[in-house]
């Protein structure tokens, strides 16, 4: 056997027997791991999951599918995911029927379309889409299946997807309303289910009506016009060959795609942005799990290398290398990432299903779907935690392999255990960081701004906060402490220098709760600060009392009708009245939301700030722009420019009027005799009601909600509830990082718990001293109790600065406009500070209740 064998086999034995013997110091280090790979797994496992489960639907969706037909121009533009197309025209339906190699081919008219419940509350609209469109007759182009009575014949007439008819109490003969967004009276006639067991396509909701009622309520011209026409082919014939037989029967502007090639643009459009936005936001925090997890490896590998000098030095003196004791310290690391990183990757399939769980009781319903587990899912989470365990405890190894045999014949010190840099060493590197990131974080912030220059910048802080962490622990943890002696005299006082006598530990180990706080503290600051922007422009934007909305959010609801206003400005109690809709169009090359109103009617319920030229002249061919928006795109009153919309036409359009305030009205207005030729689908997405000034609030909006009851009940609000609505997507997004984030938190309180269980351990001739000269019991235990809560306090008030600093950095970075108000929420940061010195007392019970435990003798007797 060659010396470089028999080195590792000694090393490896040495590790073995090292873990038999101390496999209770590495407890806490087994579950850090455990827990951010489980954490890394699920996020995996949930993506490929949810990929796979896209991929079926929509495969099923188009399984019958050979082709599509539809217009060949997309106007993309910010919030139309997939872009929009124009409608196509549904005469050609006979022209293709007659191409040989087809067997059917069918108009599919589809839209938006919120069913209104039994109890008036309208199903769906939290995220997933509520579509309408017309039943096809061919059952295989139809993805749906009747489950229950017949499709729909006659005007008013409809089937629902099964999922919808649970969720909203309906069944065979009810009769509701459906949002299109104008109220259409329906007859349940059919119970759908999606394929042939599906409750529905995913968790969207689904209304079938004839091709003349979906013709009617879901297309502009009300008649002769579809959003696609679906073709199946004939026996014998493939997707490709029955494309170019089309393809010479299209009208210009019109192109055929194969089934499958419709069904990878619905996948990718998924895959390609919401999933990969969904994956990389669970990646960013199984990733803060890491490394707060790499914190406790670490400090634990620290302490326990600095446990075992005598043990090192005697197997030096002895004869054992440096490489044989730094070996088995890496073995060692090794055994326990590899053993933790299977176990966090059993527990990551529970972690996927939780995760699905969570964001679909928040509103964010994901398909449904079995568990799909790739091989990257399962070798990179096994390797990565490996890969942390070992390279969180190599620094600790080498220190070890470098004991000198003498070290065996002293006594050694155990507080010595995260020793590390020089004190010159640390201030110069840690100030360095400093002195560099939080000019670069500033100036990003406020110079441009740049979201990049301030990452970069914030990351630099972040390491510099934790390098000087040592330097500014000890004066910290006495600050923090100062009550303590008058609190709880003598075990407070001890408990205040047991933290404070060894700066390094105390850092190391509250790094890791600094760093999830701080993460914390930025979410909490920056979703206020969001909160209070919205709130802000409701204030100054909203001069109405009244707003009538369609619940909804993300992609659902089906906004509110356009008649809405008209027919609320007909009540005594309303002094005026206004709706504001949405549009798309290319505005000189690129795709821009319009908002579609009658600007004459803004003025006194809807406040623009000064505006330049006048809002009443902009007629069929003029455009009113917001002042910082045209100021970015260099144009200036009376300057044309060229708007093309979805339906092909395009021309100029005159800048007749400019506004400062874009908070409700957006960057673009454009009156409705100029977008009625163009439009598709039309609906307001807010009504704006303004009473008169001897009217009451209450029986105002009691007349408004009566008024808008045959409109589908859509939701009446008052100026603040209004501003708290709108803000709500923003509490549904914390709640989502706040339960992200407990994992890290959890980790970081594992590592305090595990560090004091150490210390505790290497003190045991300490506290049998303490115990002999009179010291209870009691007084042991709320000694390492407030030592925990000290430990706890320092991280958790340096993550709260640090948080609120990066948190403020963030919301200037963002806000391009310079428009956004900056907000720190004083009573949910007294919520995280309260809670970070309750975790603190919590994670020291059970080392306080070790130590108690102690025999005083025997704690006396131990070397």
């Amino acid at each position: 056997m060659s010396s470089t064998t028999a080195a590792a086999t000694a090393a490896a034995r040495l590790s073995l027997r090292s873990l038999g013997a101390h496999k209770r110091r590495l407890v806490g280090t087994f579950l850090s791991i455990l827990l951010g790979v489980a954490f890394l797994a699920g996020t995996m496992v949930l993506g490929d999951t949810l990929r796979s489960n896209f991929d079926t639907l929509f495969a099923d969706a188009n399984a019958g599918t050979d082709v599509v037909v539809r217009s060949a121009d997309v106007l993309d533009s910010p919030g139309t995911p997939g872009g929009v197309r124009a409608p196509v025209d549904t005469a050609l339906t006979e022209r293709l029927r007659a191409v040989p190699g087809v067997a059917a081919a069918e108009a599919s008219v589809q839209g938006a379309g919120q069913l209104v419940g039994s109890d008036g509350k309208p199903v769906g609209g939290q995220g997933p889409p509520t579509l309408a469109g017309n039943w096809l007759t061919d059952s295989r182009l139809n993805p749906y299946r009747l489950a229950e009575g017949h499709p729909p014949q006659a005007p008013g007439e409809a089937v629902v997807n099964r999922g919808a008819a649970k969720a909203g109490g309906l069944h065979i003969g009810s009769t509701t309303v459906l949002r299109t967004p104008d109220p259409v009276t329906v007859t349940v006639v059919g119970i759908a289910t999606f394929g042939d067991s599906a409750d529905g396509m995913g968790p969207s909701t689904f209304t079938a009506l004839t091709l003349a009622d979906a013709e009617r309520h879901l297309t502009p011209k009300g008649a002769g016009q579809a959003g696609s026409i679906q073709v199946r082919a004939a026996d014998g014939i493939s997707q490709q060959k029955l494309v170019r037989r089309i393809a010479p029967e299209l009208p210009g502007g019109v192109e055929a795609i194969t089934g499958t090639a419709a069904t990878q643009e619905s996948t990718a459009m998924v895959s390609g942005r919401f999933l990969t936005m969904f994956t990389t936001l669970l990646l960013v925090f199984a990733g803060i799990a890491l490394l707060v997890a790499t914190f406790t490896i670490h400090n634990t590998f620290a302490i326990v290398v600095a446990q075992r000098t005598r043990e090192n030095a005697l197997l030096r003196a002895l004869g054992a290398v440096r490489g044989q004791v730094l070996g088995a310290t890496l073995a060692e690391a090794l055994v326990v990432g590899a053993l933790a990183s299977l176990g966090g990757l059993l527990a990551g399939i529970g972690v996927a299903a939780g995760l699905k769980a969570l964001f679909s009781a928040l509103g964010f319903s994901l398909p449904t779907g079995g568990m799909v587990i790739s091989t990257a899912a399962v070798v990179l989470p096994l390797l990565v935690g490996t890969l942390v365990a070992v390279g969180s405890a190599l620094l600790p190894a080498v220190r070890a392999g470098r004991t000198a045999p003498l070290a065996a014949l002293r006594e050694t010190g155990v507080d010595r255990a995260a020793e590390g840099w020089s004190g010159r060493a640390r201030v110069g590197l840690g100030g360095l960081l400093v002195a560099v990131g939080v000019p670069v974080t500033v100036l990003g912030a406020t110079d441009g701004p740049s979201v990049a220059l301030t990452t970069g910048g914030g990351l630099a802080v972040l390491a510099g906060v934790v390098v000087l962490g040592p330097v500014a622990a000890a004066l910290a943890v006495r600050a923090l402490g100062a009550p303590l002696p008058r609190l709880r005299g003598v075990s407070g006082t001890l408990a205040r220098r047991n933290a404070a006598r060894n700066p390094r530990r105390t850092a190391a180990t509250a790094s890791a709760l600094m760093i999830g706080v701080a993460v914390v503290t930025l979410f909490t600051v920056f979703g206020a600060s969001v909160k209070a922007t919205l709130d802000s422009t409701v204030s100054s934007s909203f001069a109405g009392d009244l707003a009538v909305t369609a619940p909804s959010f993300g992609a659902g609801g089906s906004g509110v009708s356009p008649k809405l206003a008209d027919a609320l400005a007909q009540l005594p109690e309303v002094r005026q009245t206004v709706g504001l809709g949405r549009g798309v169009a290319r505005i000189d090359g690129h795709g821009r939301v319009l908002d579609v109103t009658d600007p004459a009617r803004l003025a006194g319920i809807v406040d623009l700030g000064r505006v330049d030229g006048a809002l009443d002249t902009l007629g069929t061919d003029g455009l009113a722009v917001a002042r910082s928006e045209a100021e970015q795109r260099g144009w200036r009153l009376g300057q044309s420019v060229t708007v093309a919309f979805t339906d092909g036409v395009s021309g100029p359009f005159t800048i007749r009027a400019l506004y400062d305030e874009s908070g409700l009205a957006g960057d673009y207005l454009i009156t409705r005799q100029a977008w009625a030729p163009h439009r598709g689908q039309d609906a307001d997405t807010m009504v704006a009601v303004g009473l008169k000034a001897s009217v009451p609030l209450a029986a105002g909006r009691a007349a408004v909600e009566k008024a808008a009851a045959p409109f589908g009940n859509p939701q009446v609000q008052d100026r603040a509830q209004y501003a708290a609505s709108a803000a709500g997507g923003v509490d549904m997004m914390l709640s989502v990082v706040y339960a992200l984030l407990a994992l890290a938190v959890l980790i970081a309180l594992l590592g305090i718990a595990n560090t004091l269980t150490l210390a505790v351990h290497e003190r045991t001739r300490e506290l049998g001293l303490l115990r002999a000269v009179g010291q209870t019991r009691a007084q042991l235990r709320g000694m390492v109790r407030w030592e925990s809560v000290l430990v706890a306090a320092f991280g958790t008030v340096g993550g709260l600065g640090l948080g609120a600093f990066l948190g403020w950095a963030l919301v200037r970075a963002s806000d391009s406009a310079g428009t956004g108000s900056f907000a720190i929420p004083p009573g949910q940061l007294a919520v995280v500070l309260v809670a970070g010195l309750a975790a603190g007392a919590v994670a020291g019970l059970r080392p306080a209740g070790r130590a108690a435990r102690l025999d005083i003798l025997r704690a006396i007797a131990t070397e």
